[in-house]
């Protein structure tokens, strides 16, 4: 009889010796005598334990981790195939702390399938949703979206119902989807992870909004830098065309759509929506102003919807369970579930996916397991290189727009990126400003020219220039591109400059010139 191993295939585990271990197993399997089926599915998300090797038990899976490629004859020893115990043994995967206390609906399936099994996402109720869509009247898809509460995942936390509305009413000859997959931010790799664990789960979301609003076309825009995300995104498209999920009648219906996988050269400027969609017309990603909305004239002139890889992907269990099944998760106006993405100097990093209203504080130092290095937490960003530090005063801050917002912080996409008490919060501020200035598209004068003078006048401060005078000069530039940026490129800068400024003022302190010794 076969034992269903699983190793992943998820970028994390390649980069540890996912393939080293997978065929290690397959080699040990066949020198014993033993019928093994290895299964290469996504990752879990607890990436401290990857390479995380499952076995399929009568009990369920039972997995063990972090393993290397000479784990792996004594996992044979010990009996694993059987759920045998042994030093890597974190018993039933489904009963271990990070992944049990998790509320999984956008990765309910992530690391569970084959991502490129059509008969392992059905199986696990996928397709459903695309199901309960068709059999809708298209306006009755944007209620139910606009009902559920969900907002842009990727950082601006717009209503997604608001955006899908807005493109479905308006007049066009051709309308597209655009999905948002260029997942630049330190610290985040959500989108990644579903692309490369789940992207049926994708492909579904994006023929439900096309549905909803009456595109026939659309594209996924994602970086160079996720040549594995790639090649599994394309590859679950032409499975999707070929059983007739895309084309030109969606599971039989009267509906069209198809969509294809476009690639960006890196500039991190293009997760902007509007460089976005220059940079997929074949021009150069600089920013548009608004308006024109890109809603109502967007990629080639035509009504579009861009949606994050985590907008798009909540959609199915949206359309599967219903509007009120999703909206009664969060808080305030921040509904439904928040892929959270822990990383940095953190013992336990990884996913985390939870219902909005988990304080920051819990998500460092219970679920993450506080800092790896031992030392105390001194800061978490959040939100990426342009998210506010959070010094632990503010770890009560809850994990909902609004909250962030009145702490003066922002969500984001989600990453969260732990520091310990070696850090140097003037060089951090430095950093964001340089970021800014290598990444900035250079369409508008805030952000082109005030990041570089950012720079200039961090480093006057550190080197003891008349620093009380340089901070003040710093905050005035920060409000000139937070206020006077075309985008959120110049406009968020500020918020790591001006925290670090704010809550480590004892970082900008001017450091005494030691005497020559005489």
């Amino acid at each position: 009889m076969s034992v269903t191993v699983f190793v992943p295939r998820d970028a994390a585990a390649l980069a540890v010796g996912a393939d080293r271990v997978a065929a290690a197993i397959e080699k040990e399997a066949a020198a014993r005598g033993v019928d093994v089926r290895i299964v290469r599915n996504g990752s879990r998300g607890m990436l401290w334990l990857e390479v995380l090797v499952e076995v399929r038990t009568s009990q369920g899976r039972v997995a063990y981790g972090p393993v290397k490629a000479s784990d792996v004859a004594s996992l044979f020893d010990a009996d694993f195939l059987s759920g045998g115990d042994h030093s890597l043994s974190h018993g039933l995967t489904k009963e271990i702390p990070f992944l049990k206390s998790q509320t999984r609906l956008t990765f309910a399936r992530c690391g569970v399938t084959d991502p490129l099994s059509l008969e392992d996402y059905r199986h696990y109720q996928g397709m459903k949703g695309l199901a309960n869509a068709l059999a809708m009247a298209p306006a009755d898809i944007v209620k139910q979206v606009t009902d559920s509460g969900l907002r842009g995942r990727g950082g601006a936390g717009f209503p997604t119902g608001i955006k899908w509305k807005t493109v479905a009413d308006a007049v066009g000859d051709q309308k597209y989807i655009v999905c948002n997959a260029d997942e630049g931010d330190s610290g985040t790799f959500a989108d990644r992870m579903i692309m490369e664990g789940d992207p049926f789960v994708l492909v579904e979301g994006m023929v439900i909004a096309g549905i909803a609003v009456g595109a026939t076309k659309g594209y996924i825009y994602t970086r160079s830098e996720y040549p594995h995300a790639i090649a599994t995104m394309s590859e679950a498209i032409e499975i999707a065309r070929r059983e007739g999920i895309l084309g030109s009648s969606v599971l039989g219906s009267a509906y069209a759509f198809d969509m294809e996988v476009r690639v960006g050269a890196g500039a991190y400027v293009c997760g902007e929506e509007t460089s976005l969609l220059n940079s997929l017309e074949g021009k150069r990603g600089v920013v548009r102003a608004k308006p024109p909305l890109p809603a109502l004239q967007g990629l080639f002139g035509k009504p579009t919807v861009v949606n994050n890889v985590m907008s798009l992907a909540s959609i199915p269990v949206i359309m599967d369970r219903g509007a009120a099944f999703y909206r009664d998760f969060g808080v305030g106006r921040s509904h439904g579930t928040i892929p959270i993405q822990l990383a940095g100097n953190l013992k336990h990093g990884g996913l985390y996916e939870t219902a909005f209203g988990l304080p920051l504080g819990q998500l460092i130092n219970e679920i993450g397991g506080g800092t790896i290095s031992g030392r105390p937490v001194k800061a978490v960003q959040v939100g990426g290189p342009l998210g506010a530090y959070f010094p632990p005063s503010l770890f009560e801050t809850i994990f909902d727009y609004e909250a962030f917002a009145a702490a003066g912080g922002l969500i984001g996409h989600a990453g969260v990126v732990v520091f310990d008490d070696t850090a140097d919060m003037l060089k951090q501020a430095r950093f964001a400003m340089e970021f800014c200035a290598v990444e900035s598209c250079g369409k508008c004068t805030p952000c082109r020219i005030g990041s570089t003078r950012g720079v200039e006048t961090v480093d006057k401060i550190a080197r003891g220039i008349e620093p009380e005078k340089n901070k003040v000069l710093l905050e005035d530039l920060c409000n000139t591109m937070k206020f006077g940026s075309l985008c959120a490129l110049g406009g968020f800068t500020p918020y790591p400059v001006m925290s670090a400024l704010t809550h480590f003022p004892e970082d900008f302190a001017p450091v005494p010139v030691r005497e020559a010794a005489e």
